[in-house]
């Protein structure tokens, strides 16, 4: 019956159009409420102590790197060297918005930033070149660092188990849009010659050194992901200011603004999730899903199964941190109890809530590329259809076969 009162009141919520930190906070009252111990004092302890984490530092500095690289110039650099090395191929410019994605995904926060800053370069020059539009606009950190926060799992082994995932995501959307490309007959760029190269591998240098000093810090224990979220602002900053001259004092007050806005949101969000996480554990809702799933808990391919296609659809009317957030205090017990490794679970749920920024009616990153490309969002979904289907297919692949999580991340934990 706790159960039914939590999911009632908090899609209720949602429905009639209630934010959803302000959904989770009603749900959590009303919780407490049917509990007998409404207390209001409980609730802001909660949010303070939720919120009150040095880990969760890691996001206004991630947030505020992709900001910095932005208006810095290192976005455009990236896709002006992937520009030089693929663009000749047929559908090479979405190849170049998939390796400029993958890049960019690996330093900053927010993948709606990346998303509009990508489309804002690379749709005109798709439009120019003949592409499909809606087409081409259909093609971690922030997700992990939230997971891991909920899940009280490590958040270095998460961000070292996402590479291989991301690199089997990124290579089953390439598939997908060569595939598309050459059944719509897309027309390559003219070849880059060698000097021009040259000059666009010079040019993005310091902008595709930056992963590897983040990444590379990580794994060898330099600095905490918290740490390498501040390296990854100060560095984009430096090299915004110093090297490529792009980024001025007078745009500082956008960048922190827009970082601080986006910031704000997440926490709040995250504040007002941890206090309805608390009561979920007080209410003991986690050993009632536990019963429920029962039959399937010796089979973990087929939990897992089960549990993604969950996701995939809650993920259609709630955005990524709510995902997180509200599910997995409920999951993490299950998946204990059925043996699975949680950064494993972590890695796939995090990709499977990432999908979710695709499928309408909420799919944020939808919804910020029909507005910068100036496409209707119908024609946007449309066009991200099989690119969404290579990522279910990935998806499915990892749950048959989680040895390709497991083998890598043991060496790269």
């Amino acid at each position: 019956m706790v159960l039914l009162v939590f999911l009632g009141t908090l899609f209720s919520a949602l429905a009639i159009g209630v934010p959803v930190a302000f959904a989770l906070m009603f749900c959590a009252v009303v919780l407490m409420t049917w509990m007998g111990i409404f207390n209001p004092q409980i609730i802001s302890q909660q949010m303070v102590t939720g919120a009150n984490s040095f880990t969760l530092l890691a996001i206004p500095f991630f947030l505020l790197a992709g900001e910095l690289m932005n208006a810095g110039g290192l976005s455009k650099r990236i896709v002006a060297f992937a520009v030089s090395c693929v663009g000749h191929i047929r559908g090479g410019l979405g190849i170049v918005a998939v390796i400029a994605a993958v890049v960019m995904a690996s330093l900053s926060g927010s993948a709606a930033a990346d998303s509009a800053a990508l489309a804002a370069i690379l749709i005109p020059m798709m439009r120019e070149a003949g592409y499909n539009v809606p087409r081409a606009a259909g093609p971690p950190s922030i997700a992990f660092i939230i997971f891991g926060v909920a899940a009280n799992v490590s958040i270095t082994a998460l961000f070292m188990g996402g590479i291989v995932p991301g690199i089997m995501m990124a290579a089953s959307l390439i598939i997908a849009w060569l595939i598309v490309a050459r059944r719509e007959n897309v027309k390559p760029l003219p070849r880059a010659t060698g000097r021009e190269r040259l000059r666009a591998t010079a040019a993005a240098g310091w902008a595709l050194v930056m992963p590897l000093i983040i990444l590379g810090g990580i794994r060898f224990g330099i600095f905490t992901p918290t740490e390498a979220a501040v390296i990854a602002a100060v560095y984009a900053l430096f090299v915004g200011m110093f090297v490529y001259r792009e980024l001025k004092i007078a745009h500082s007050y956008h960048v922190l603004l827009n970082a601080a806005k986006t910031t704000s949101v997440v926490l709040f969000l995250v504040a007002g999730a941890l206090v309805t996480s608390w009561l979920i554990t007080r209410a003991n809702i986690p050993a009632e899903v536990t019963r429920f799933l029962a039959p399937v808990l010796d089979n973990p391919k087929l939990l897992m199964l089960v549990i993604v296609l969950l996701v995939l659809l809650v993920g259609t009317v709630l955005d990524l941190a709510p995902t997180i957030l509200i599910l997995v205090p409920v999951l993490m017990p299950v998946i204990r109890a059925a043996g699975i490794d949680p950064v494993y679970f972590g890695i796939i749920f995090v990709m499977t809530t990432c999908v979710g920024l695709l499928t309408p009616p909420v799919g944020v990153v939808l919804n910020v590329v029909s507005g910068v490309a100036r496409v209707p969002l119908g024609k946007v979904i449309w066009g991200v259809l099989p690119f969404l289907a290579a990522q279910v297919g990935v998806l499915m692949v990892l749950i048959a076969f989680p040895e390709l999580v497991l083998v890598p991340l043991q060496w790269l934990r």
